[in-house]
């Protein structure tokens, strides 16, 4: 089941990369492929990297769940927050 949590997390972190792009024109002059991986690697560094850190739970988090779906959108947002600011700022 390891593959299907990993598509899982990029899916979703690609998911809010598109809509960071199509909505709030984020990382416009990179492109949408910039915006899709920003968001798939940051969810799955806060899905997978993070949330364990962080959570406390009595079972372990191997399996999909509500708070590492959190972190995993959060982080691949702030992610996406930073390549927008960073661009603008440096160009990087």
């Amino acid at each position: 089941m390891p593959a299907m949590e990993i598509l899982f997390w990029v899916g979703t972190g690609a998911v809010l990369g598109w809509m960071s792009y199509a909505f709030l024109g984020f990382n416009e002059a990179r492109g949408l492929a910039a915006s899709i991986g920003i968001g798939a690697v940051g969810a799955l560094v806060g899905a997978k990297g993070l949330a364990p850190l962080f959570i406390t739970t009595a079972a372990p988090l191997d399996n999909l769940s509500i708070p590492s779906l959190m972190f995993g959108a959060g982080t691949a947002v702030v992610c996406l927050v930073l390549g927008n600011m960073l661009y603008r700022r440096w160009d990087i």
